[in-house]
């Protein structure tokens, strides 16, 4: 019985945790309304970005927010469809038959999902940090710039063809492939998103921007205006779960699976940052991961497109008043109302003005400041930028995820390496020590102190190798090389003590370790096998600052001085 009791006791927090307050369910109840209608055209446009029936970006955005919105840490986080999310989910079904793609869509979306759950498991959270500004900004304006150029053919009525964004856009401007009523339709959207966007009408723009469009083509006649009904049957009413089919399953598939999950969970700590709890408990990136990735799953079995934490959707939620989680999952279960109500409707939408949203809000997150002051930071954040966006412009999404991800990782180490500092420390009285330029070679028997700033993992350690000094002429030259802080360190830096230690046994000296973080003296103690006469001398950081390298000094100088010869004048 008392086993029991410890096991559900995990649970009745959550229950607690989650259960609505009286005194927010109204707020909640009424701030998810305006985030249900506005789902409806982002919904939709995100499935016409991936290719599919756009009924399937309504189930996602029913599907995320209510099974996401249980678990996120983060809780006015809406999990609902993104475009960065669809695009990725797109360019991994480009080359699924178009009969084929609603089945893969389901099976890509949950399999992004599990790779969200574990990732959260795993406690990946803070790993999002390694992928710098500049690759995420580059990526980011690629994606916006992707998004526009794809939905130029759609705003258009034009059937444009070419192997990226760029050339079917550019295939447009051929004489004839412009419809002239789908131009108008895409063009009015626009018109109204742009002349809405300073009004009190801004949150529910897109929906007038799908309306007043179609309703106008209606009565013009325009029937060669492709629809949402066009595109594929719009099902009555609420859909039922379905298994995915595992036949479906490819290595591209699976490939786009991870770089949805990787777009997903960057995007979603962002809108963790910028939406903190209103009752001040701290957000849980790892939490949020797994939210995120119940939602995807949810959203896949009920034949939706990828979900994710939404900029956009979060900031609508605290604009509308939202309190608590509860405005979250209401904006689902207001749009389980919708579908079972006016899904006949949806299927009379103008494809043209679904393209229109998509360009409106696709031009509206690029920020050409924020890149221009990326540009003048330096040549590594401008090879950063460049590279992830021209990489999301020519390649497919799941290529470009991996060279922005492998990029952050080389900048990181670069400049690790590059940081790295050797600086002489010598005594000035008093437990103090003034700094200055190490030297480039040792003197003879004497010691010398050396302190370093910067990483000493991986390329870090070889940078302090060439920056060290070098005993080669001196004779019995000893080193104090300081490493107070450093509480891990790899093969890399221990092969790099080792190659030193023999270099100072060779003309009579010898190597101390001061400040030394006591698992890593273990390690150094248990790894030594510089084959010198004398092992590294290592001492243990104490609680005094400054207390071990005195120590080290201290032997140091008494090594050299028993090794200078008589009369020596040095």
């Amino acid at each position: 019985m008392a086993g029991h009791r410890v096991t559900a006791r995990p649970l009745l927090r959550w229950l607690r945790s989650i259960r609505p307050e009286r005194r927010n369910l109204r707020a909640d109840v009424i701030a998810g309304l305006p985030g249900a209608i506005s789902s409806v055209p982002n919904g939709m446009a995100s499935a016409a970005l991936i290719g599919v029936n756009p009924i399937h970006g309504l189930y996602a955005s029913f599907a995320g927010p209510v099974a996401g919105g249980f678990a996120t840490s983060s809780q006015l986080m809406v999990i609902t469809t993104t475009t960065a999310g669809a695009l990725a989910a797109g360019s991994a079904l480009e080359g699924v038959d178009p009969a084929d793609r609603p089945q893969a869509l389901l099976l890509l979306t949950i399999i992004a999902g599990l790779v969200m759950i574990l990732a959260g498991i795993a406690r990946l959270g803070r790993y999002t940090r390694f992928v710098s500004h500049s690759v995420m900004t580059g990526f980011l304006s690629g994606i916006s710039v992707n998004i526009i150029l794809s939905q130029l053919p759609s705003l258009a009525g034009a059937n444009a063809t070419g192997d990226v964004a760029l050339t079917r856009a550019m295939d447009v401007f051929h004489p004839g492939q412009i419809d002239l009523a789908s131009l108008l339709a895409g063009l009015a959207a626009l018109a109204i998103l742009v002349g809405l966007s300073r009004t009190p009408l801004a949150r529910v723009s897109a929906l007038v921007a799908l309306a007043v469009p179609t309703a106008g083509l209606a009565l013009a006649g325009a029937d060669q205006v492709t629809l949402v009904k066009d595109i594929g049957q719009i099902p009555r009413g609420i859909p039922l779960p379905q298994l995915p089919d595992l036949g479906q399953l490819s290595f591209s598939l699976l490939t786009g699976a991870l770089a949805v999950a990787a777009i997903v969970l960057v995007q979603g700590s962002g809108v963790a940052d910028a939406a903190p709890n209103r009752d001040g408990t701290a957000s849980d990136a790892n939490r949020d991961f797994v939210a995120q990735g119940i939602g995807n799953a949810a959203a896949g079995f009920f034949r939706g497109l990828p979900v994710g934490g939404s900029v956009g959707q979060t900031s609508l939620n605290q604009t509308v008043g939202g309190r608590t989680r509860w405005a979250a999952i209401c904006s689902g279960l207001w749009m389980i109302a919708i579908l079972a109500a006016f899904s006949q409707v949806i299927g009379l939408v103008a494809m043209p003005t679904l393209a229109a949203v998509l360009i409106y809000a696709a031009a509206k997150s690029l920020r050409p400041r924020e890149l221009v002051s990326i540009l003048r930071t330096g040549p590594t954040s401008e090879i950063a930028v460049v590279t992830t966006f021209c990489a999301t412009l020519f390649l497919p999404i799941a290529a470009a995820v991996g060279i922005g991800v492998s990029l952050s990782l080389l900048l990181q180490l670069n400049q690790e390496a590059s940081d790295l500092k050797v600086v002489q420390l010598t005594p000035i009285g008093d437990g103090r020590w003034s700094e200055h330029p190490a030297p480039a070679r040792l003197p003879s028997y004497r010691a010398t102190v050396v302190d370093v700033y910067g990483s000493l993992l991986y390329a870090g350690s070889r940078t302090l190798q060439a920056k060290l000094p070098d005993p080669a002429g001196a004779e019995a030259p000893t080193v104090v090389l300081r490493m107070r802080g450093r509480t891990a360190v790899g093969a890399t830096f221990v092969k790099v003590v080792e190659d030193y230690a023999a270099a100072l046994d060779a003309v009579g000296g010898r190597l101390y370790l001061s400040g030394v973080d006591h698992a890593v003296a273990k390690l150094l103690r248990r790894t030594d096998r510089t084959g010198a006469s004398e092992p590294v001398g290592v001492f243990e950081a104490t609680e005094v600052v400054g207390e071990s390298t005195t120590q080290a000094l201290r032997e140091a100088e008494s090594w050299a001085v028993r090794r200078r010869p008589p009369n020596s004048d040095q």
